[in-house]
């Protein structure tokens, strides 16, 4: 007979809530949450006014405590791992466990989640140099971890948020099953990049912008049908962004702004936006200055639907919107894994090949 699971999660390193906003809608049900940053939490809150609490400090949470899930979400920072005992252990032919390569990192307490929960699978989420930090040191360990350690079936893949939606952000997904499932991320179906323009996603200035009643007027100006003038960069800021772009052009370097029109795609949104948008700049025409992004048009740029709420100040949400995921990027995901999850993993896929390593 076959298994039959719900996408029943939990969502750890939670942010504004992205990676959950994906899975919701592609009908899963979330049990669980953690999230150290208040601002990050009172966004969340007005999101998902769940009946559970939002748990802080993940560090100190009992892992046993944590709800029964078939999938564990983690958008888990990068941190450096030191790995000298290991080797000098391994040199010694000792044995090594997860804890002692892991110990002090925030992946550890994924894998210790892990290892209590034991849910059906993960999906693991981070910077696309994830790969490649530490000279690879860092997602060597976390593979072993996963694969070795804990004993999961595991493939991951590198993923443009351009398939969705109009900015180039690459992400690292990785996904693990308890089962020794055959399947491979590649054979996810992904949109073709860059046709989907920033006009989607602009405010618009032709009478059809919605009014939505948990913004007001604050990111646009409705009596006069535009972005508020408080957007637009002062002389003194463009003039400066301009001569740090010279500047750096004549060292023979890439470094400057991104002007963009709405029949473009923009650069990878950051946390840092809120500084000076030096990254995505919206032209506004000959003799105007550009403008940055509304916090509204970045919840837009990220995938998040217009009902989701903004409760915090612009830079608190230029920061949670730059270290946000893509919304759809993982609703497609969860749609890749559903039927691994409901079905019989064996018989759906047998005879597909599977990564084994890094």
């Amino acid at each position: 007979m076959a298994k039959s699971y719900t996408l029943r999660f939990i969502d750890l390193f939670a942010g504004i809530g992205g990676i959950r906003k994906g899975f919701e809608q592609a009908g899963g049900t979330c049990l669980y949450t953690s999230e150290w940053d208040a601002y990050a939490q009172k966004t969340y809150r007005n999101n998902f006014p769940s009946e559970h609490q939002i748990d802080g400090d993940i560090t100190k949470v009992n892992a046993a405590a944590i709800p029964d899930h078939d999938i564990l979400l983690a958008g888990f920072p990068c941190q450096p791992f030191s790995i000298a005992g290991v080797s000098k252990k391994k040199s010694l032919g000792r044995p090594t466990g997860f804890e002692d390569k892991t110990q002090g990192t925030l992946f550890f307490d994924v894998a210790r989640i892990i290892k209590e929960k034991q849910p059906q699978a993960f999906v693991l989420e981070n910077v696309k140099n994830l790969r490649s930090h530490d000279k690879g040191r860092t997602f060597e360990v976390i593979w072993e971890t996963l694969t070795k350690d804990l004993g999961y079936t595991c493939d991951y893949k590198i993923i443009d948020g351009q398939c969705w939606v109009p900015q180039h952000r690459e992400r690292i997904v990785i996904v693990g099953f308890k089962d020794n499932v055959a399947f491979s991320l590649d054979d996810m179906v992904l949109p073709n990049k860059g046709e989907i323009k920033l006009s989607s996603i602009l405010h618009k200035t032709d009478g059809t912008e919605p009014r939505l009643a948990h913004d007001g007027d604050k990111y646009f100006d409705f009596a006069n049908n535009k972005v508020q003038d408080k957007y637009t960069l002062t002389d003194h800021l463009w003039a400066y962004l301009q001569a740090y772009a010279a500047k750096h052009r004549s060292m023979g370097n890439g470094f400057g702004y991104g002007l963009v029109t709405p029949d473009d795609i923009a650069r990878t949104l950051s946390a840092r936006y809120y500084k000076d948008g030096s990254e995505i700049l919206v032209y506004q025409g000959e003799g105007k200055n550009p403008r940055r992004l509304t916090p509204r048009e970045c919840a837009r740029l990220m995938g998040y639907p217009d009902d989701y709420i903004i409760p915090v100040s612009d830079t608190r949400a230029y920061r949670q919107f730059g270290n946000s995921v893509v919304v759809p990027m993982f609703r497609a995901v969860a749609e890749f894994i559903k039927p691994y999850i409901i079905d019989v993993p064996q018989e759906k896929q047998a005879g597909k090949k599977t990564r084994q390593s890094a």
